[in-house]
């Protein structure tokens, strides 16, 4: 077996790389990696370069796949390792470059790495031949974020080590509307959340959902506005994608892109933006021009409840962190990631670590979901 690398989605077919990672999931489909790519939002400018494994058998058909980035720093991953970087340094080690497989600039699980059912031991191989790659090119760790629970276990078979985080995701349990959901609510909770919506009405916002070709040109570049705007306050920099990534490349992806738009006396104000999957919407970004009261949470969570319900969709995403979210209805879930480290001393270290970290984040987990808003007899199992 061959492992080679390639440095472009192009390098790929459609077909092929969609017979590898389903279209289900938006944030691995060709379309949206070529638009990162070509819009410059992965690349040598981003510090993201692009590192495609291809393990090949001696016919050179691939039997795995692997997209990763080599990367000098650790933004726009949202499993956060700074602390590891320091160590590396404090021990006259340095940490970058280090390789990262992951949907850029998306903390949503999905698929990650491509195996081949009729090559067993194809994930094995893999693993194998990556930390070759790694130790022959001076890369202290392969970083493999957000992956299904599945996949992480059997990279952990293989010797990674786990890292689990926590989201607040919601479900759709058969709710016939809005109503219906937070009907599910103990009393003081649903008047809550029936208050919030009432006072974003109040203040004369309005706001309409959008997709796929419906978000027109002036609609993107103001989504720009807002995502820019509001990454500035927050960040002090304009964020990590830039105006063509919305522009140019979101106009490509056809059904994938939804958008909430609110509206202030027939002026926009806000917006925010989602990706759907198969069963699954995703809630990405979010920016305003002006601020309203619990307009945020209006336009990130109840409208992609809303969205969902008329859907028939069975689950949302919301994205990363928010412990206001549990009071919302947004369940804690467990996220997984799995690392491989070159140097044995700081494998050791990082084992010890994770271990530790996993028992606290799973207890963490246990105590956040008693804080959910559902009366007694309709808590989720």
């Amino acid at each position: 077996m061959t492992l080679s690398v390639r440095s472009s989605i192009h390098e790929f077919s459609r077909a092929d790389w969609s017979s590898w990672f389903p279209d289900s999931y938006p944030f691995m489909r060709w379309e949206f990696l070529a638009v990162l790519e070509d819009t410059d939002c992965v690349g040598a400018r981003s510090g993201w370069i692009n590192h495609y494994f291809v393990l090949s058998d001696d016919s050179q058909r691939p039997i795995a796949v692997a997209p990763c980035w080599l990367k000098d720093h650790s933004y726009g991953e949202y499993v956060f390792d700074w602390s590891w970087a320091s160590a590396w340094e404090r021990s006259g080690l340095s940490y970058y470059p280090k390789l990262v497989t992951a949907a850029p600039f998306t903390p949503a699980s999905g698929p990650r790495v491509w195996c081949s059912p009729e090559h067993p031991h194809a994930l094995s191989e893999l693993v194998e031949q990556i930390g070759r790659y790694c130790r022959a090119q001076g890369i202290s760790s392969w970083h493999c974020l957000f992956a299904e629970p599945d996949q992480v276990n059997a990279l952990e078979d293989l010797g990674l080590h786990t890292r689990l985080t926590t989201q607040f995701h919601w479900f759709n349990r058969s709710y016939r509307d809005f109503d219906d959901f937070v009907g599910t609510f103990a009393s003081r909770k649903r008047k809550s959340v029936r208050r919030e919506r009432r006072r974003v009405e109040q203040q004369g916002l309005t706001l309409r959902a959008l997709s796929g070709d419906d978000i027109d040109g002036e609609t993107w570049a103001f989504f720009h506005r807002c995502y820019q705007m509001t990454y500035a306050k927050r960040s002090g920099h304009g964020g990590y994608l830039g105006p063509t990534f919305f522009t140019e490349g979101c106009p490509q992806l056809g059904d994938m892109p939804v958008m909430v738009v609110a509206d202030h006396e027939g002026t926009p104000v806000a917006a925010a933006l989602y990706f759907r999957g198969g069963d699954t919407l995703y809630g990405r970004y979010w920016g305003c021009l002006q601020e309203f009261e619990y307009l945020h949470f209006e336009a990130c969570y109840y409208q992609g409840i809303d969205y969902c319900i008329r859907e028939g969709l069975s689950h949302f995403d919301p994205g990363a962190q928010g412990e206001h979210k549990i009071q919302r209805g947004f369940e804690p879930v467990l996220t997984h990631s799995a690392h491989w480290i070159a140097d044995s001393r700081f494998d050791q270290a990082v084992a010890a670590f994770t271990r530790e970290e996993s028992a606290q984040v799973r207890a963490y987990r246990t105590a956040a979901a008693d804080f959910l808003p559902f009366r007694a007899d309709e808590s989720p199992d």
